[in-house]
């Protein structure tokens, strides 16, 4: 999970790390669903500042 700013990093970790807990289970519940079979996910927060207003950035994500 890619945040622009150092301060969004602790709103998607959450208290003791509840809050990405929670958007995980709910992501991999969705993919063993889709693809039906068990999925092993592993998440990361990373700080890419300002990566919403940098076109390279968008493009490697996957965005025109």
């Amino acid at each position: 999970i890619h945040v622009a700013r150092e301060s969004q990093k602790g709103i998607i970790i959450g208290h003791k790390g509840s809050m990405l807990k929670r958007v995980a289970t709910e992501a991999r519940k969705d993919m063993e669903d889709f693809f039906r079979k068990k999925i092993f996910l592993e998440l990361y927060v990373k700080v890419t500042k300002d990566w919403r207003d940098k076109p390279a950035v968008l493009k490697r994500f996957g965005y025109r």
